[in-house]
């Protein structure tokens, strides 16, 4: 990291009281295109591939002989799909040179001494090569445009040809930032460990691929990466990456089982090498990039003493930006400041976790989880979650038209899709902080069987309508602005409102196997009908506090219509609850579970809209 007095010198004063200032020309900003060459040659035309990376930086500190910080988002939706709440995509003048920047970055940090990058993924745009969702190419297109920043790479003016470029006014410092698929390839970039890389800012963001598409053997999609490689490519690449679409088909089977390719795309095994500071943020419903994602690599990256801050939310698979916008451009700007312009504002001394409690109500801990968080042991009894040993039996039979909100709804009623395991009222709250895990002792009556446990909240809230069309928000007719515009590019963005909901439950952790996968992932086995298996497997990380008054369960069932796929047979499966439990990260221990003496029924409880008992963003939406 720089130093305060080496930051402050490289960016000719632009920080006054602690802070970067507008002080640049955001009009008559730099605006160029540099083709970046990866070393790779995926499309095997015989040349090495060369991505698009283009660049808006303020013209002064250059021209008075000053470096400066790159914010660097690489995506593959620039021309296919856009970014942002309003899908916005690059635009190019007459001589190809970029106009629109999508989102408001450029807008606010060029005047403030930044540089925008934005790489078109290799494949995408104006890219050479081939899409290979998440692996070798992807972050490759990332890694060299910071290889050439440092000067380990080479630019070129041209996609063919053309001089080099050398990044003279470039400090070789660089902070990624993006959502989803661009968040995930600032986590793999991360995970190489490249020099000059001093910060990423994932927003609901991949960090194994495989938990993407399966999970613990279970299929959340029934499409593989090819699929969502073929919605992003450019035309060029289409016609020449096939070879690379069906070697993404054959690498990712349906049956679940680990393959060289998800190694390939786990970013978690890699976090050893990560140097960069992390800032995570999550929505803690997000149905499409699953909650895995963020607290598997969260705690990966606790081992290596990089800086780390979470925010996370109850929206869906959205931006922060539209659902906490000033507080958040506010932090982002002072995180910039700090690990790019080496500004000593204190940021990393703060709170390192915020966490949305209700719509728009926010809570702040000095650590995540949260402090004094145990992971705790319940048993499971008939109906009962208890922290007395557990006993009994208790079965389901697998229908796939039910999932998760009809189980939530139906908690306090015998069905025979799901089981439910309950505490007594509590009489003081419960607060679940980290993911947790759970063990089940099964015998299937057939071949094949999958299971979903989810952990649900029993009682009113008013919460993000998560499951709604903006996954808990919703636009405004009003428009704020960001930093600076112009006529080809408006730092003004529609307003947005939380979207909520009236529930009687809240579902808010989860997690699925396939039972056939009980010994492991590398390879998934026919069951044997009446024969016992016993398996483990992770709940997703969430912050929630269930409060006094209300209730938790803990509902065991089949498929998650919506969210897992279904087996290829119809089974009942019979537990045996002496031998299953589940381990739940509880901010001081399991004591605050009152004794289960009542476990009151509830008249009627409902959720989320009716008819939307899971609905998971398929990969064509994954942006």
């Amino acid at each position: 990291m720089l130093g305060p007095t080496a930051a402050y010198a490289s960016t000719a004063g632009t920080v006054r009281k602690g802070v970067s200032q507008p002080v640049y020309s955001y009009a008559n900003a730099v605006r160029e295109t540099v083709w970046v060459d990866t070393g790779l040659d995926g499309d095997g035309n015989g040349r090495t591939d060369r991505v698009a990376a283009d660049i808006i930086r303020p013209g002064e500190p250059a021209a008075a002989g000053l470096k400066i910080p790159v914010i660097m988002d690489a995506s593959p939706y620039y021309s296919c799909c856009g970014r942002g709440n309003e899908s916005q995509l690059k635009t190019y003048d007459s001589k190809g040179r970029p106009v629109q920047f999508p989102l408001y970055y450029d807008n606010y940090f060029v005047p403030r001494g930044y540089a925008v990058v934005l790489v078109d993924l290799a494949g995408t745009n104006r890219s050479d090569g081939c899409v290979d969702v998440g692996g070798p190419s992807d972050v490759t297109s990332a890694k060299a445009v910071i290889d050439w920043l440092n000067g380990r790479a080479r630019g070129y003016s041209t996609r063919t040809g053309g001089s080099t470029v050398r990044p003279t006014w470039a400090n070789g410092s660089v902070g990624m930032i993006g959502k989803s698929w661009d968040g995930t390839i600032a986590n793999g970039v991360a995970a190489t460990g490249v020099q000059g890389l001093k910060t990423i800012v994932p927003i609901s963001a991949i960090s194994s691929w495989y938990d993407y598409y399966r999970s613990s053997g279970s299929p959340l999609y029934s499409g593989t990466p090819a699929d969502l490689a073929g919605e992003v490519e450019s035309s060029a690449a289409a016609s020449h990456c096939s070879a690379v679409q069906n070697a993404l088909a054959a690498g990712s089977p349906y049956n679940g089982d680990w393959t060289a390719l998800w190694q390939q795309r786990d970013y978690v095994a890699n976090a050893a090498k990560v140097r960069a500071s992390v800032f995570v943020v999550h929505g803690m419903q997000d149905l499409n990039v699953r909650d895995i994602n963020f607290s598997q690599w969260w705690t990966a990256l606790a081992t290596t003493g990089v800086d780390r801050k979470i925010w996370l939310s109850q929206t869906g698979h959205v931006d922060p930006f539209d659902y906490r916008r000033g507080a958040w451009v506010d932090t982002l700007h002072n995180w910039f400041d700090h690990y790019l312009l080496g500004v000593d504002n204190g940021i990393q001394n703060g709170p390192v976790a915020d966490v949305e409690r209700s719509p728009d109500q926010w809570t702040q801990d000095r650590t995540w989880p949260a402090p004094g968080t145990v992971t705790s042991t319940l048993n499971l009894t008939p109906g009962a979650l208890t922290t007395a040993p557990g006993s009994g039996t208790a079965s389901f039979t697998d229908d796939p038209s039910r999932g998760e909100n009809d189980w939530a709804a139906d908690a306090d009623l015998s069905t025979p899709d799901k089981t439910a395991f309950t505490t007594g009222t509590l009489t003081r709250d419960l607060r679940m902080s980290g993911d947790g895990s759970i063990t089940l002792t099964a015998t299937p009556s057939t071949d094949s069987a999958h299971l979903s446990a989810v952990l649900v909240d029993l009682g009113p809230a008013t919460i993000r309508n998560y499951q709604g069309s903006g996954e808990g928000i919703g636009n405004l007719a009003t428009r704020s602005c960001w930093g600076d515009s112009t006529a080809g590019d408006s730092a003004c963005f529609l307003d947005t409102a939380a979207d909520t909901a009236q529930v009687d439950y809240t579902v808010f952790s989860r997690g699925w196997a396939d039972l056939g996968h009980y010994a492991g992932l590398d390879r998934s086995v026919s069951l044997t009908p009446g024969q016992t298996y016993s398996i483990t497997f992770k709940l997703a990380g969430t912050d929630h506090v269930v409060p006094a008054g209300h209730r938790l369960a803990l509902i065991v069932a089949g498929t998650d219509n919506g969210l897992i796929d279904p087996p290829s047979t119809t089974p009942t499966v019979a537990l045996d609850l002496a031998k299953s439990s589940v381990q739940l990260p509880l901010a001081g221990g399991a004591g605050k579970l009152p004794h289960l003496s009542e476990h009151g029924r509830a008249a009627v409880l409902h959720g989320l809209p009716a008819g939307r008992s899971g609905t998971a963003a398929r990969p064509e939406t994954f942006r």
